[in-house]
């Protein structure tokens, strides 16, 4: 019993970091209509930033506010430099530039930190909390950062003028302009808003898997999934789709069908989704006449 309580444990922890990372899909999917295959890469990239930090004498929650701000200017960067320009282009074009930026990331850590895997550092004490021995403390201390990160959000996008306006401008762009929102900037402010929710998802998941280039590529899969299951245009649907697959995963992989094949789970529900529910459990259906 103690086994089965610590894989649903250990699924909600890493089942958090699919959520952020579904999150960040899903708020550049609302603005954009598309999905962001960089997004892993963007994660990636920032938690190199954060293992820069903390190498360089950096206190760890220090490394993490400064990576996580660095990687919002990132984010705006991006969107303001690389995605402007062909926002109005064909689908395929757009597809190609996130495609590019993805190699092009990838590259760039690989180049400049090699591809040796590297130990990233854990801000949780080594031993269980209180004593429990189905949950570590890396395990609770990421559910609790998840959750803190998922509320903040929330109360942002709810309560917030800024947060408001955003909304407004990936939902009705033509509207939002004729009331005097700055349309472009809030899109740039979403993309941000991306790439800092995915450096925490990096930094968390980083000291279970490890620090290399390719250590956010099976993760994104995990999170279209999950993006998928609740709902890719839905972020609360996102979010309770995160903790979904990551409850999936390790109960599957631990009694059903082994390690080696935990990420067949993600394609699979991939597929299932888009067969039975395309629109995921709370996606909107669209109808349209022709």
């Amino acid at each position: 019993m103690e086994t089965f309580i610590h894989q649903v444990v250990a699924g909600i922890a890493t089942g958090g970091v699919y959520a952020s990372m579904a999150l960040a899909l899903v708020m550049i999917y609302q603005s954009t209509h598309h999905i962001n295959f960089a997004q892993g890469e963007l994660a990636m990239f920032a938690t190199y930033m954060s293992w820069t930090l903390i190498n360089a004498g950096v206190s760890y929650w220090l490394a993490f506010t400064c990576t996580i701000l660095l990687a919002f200017a990132l984010g705006v960067l991006i969107q303001r430099i690389i995605i402007r320009p062909v926002e109005n282009a064909p689908v395929l074009n757009i597809v190609v530039v996130f495609i590019g930026l993805l190699v092009i990331l990838n590259s760039i850590a690989g180049w400049v930190f090699t591809y040796t895997i590297k130990a990233f550092p854990s801000p949780f004490p080594k031993e269980p909390p209180f004593g429990l021995h189905f949950i570590s403390s890396h395990e609770l201390g990421s559910i609790g950062v998840t959750l803190v990160l998922l509320v903040l959000l929330f109360g942002f996008f709810k309560f917030t003028p800024l947060g408001l306006a955003m909304r407004a401008a990936a939902q009705n762009p033509d509207s939002s302009r004729l009331v005097g929102i700055r349309v472009g900037w809030m899109l740039a402010l979403g993309w941000g808003l991306a790439a800092a929710i995915g450096s925490v998802a990096g930094m968390m998941i980083a000291p279970v898997v490890f620090l290399d280039p390719n250590m956010m590529s099976g993760i994104l899969l995990y999170a279209f999934a999950a993006a998928l299951v609740g709902g890719i245009d839905s972020p609360g649907g996102a979010v309770l789709g995160g903790f979904i697959v990551g409850i999936l995963e390790n109960i599957l992989g631990a009694y059903v069908i082994g390690t080696e094949l935990k990420l067949s789970v993600a394609l699979v529900l991939i597929i299932v989704v888009l067969t039975i529910k395309p629109a995921g459990l709370f996606g909107k259906v669209i109808v349209s006449r022709v």
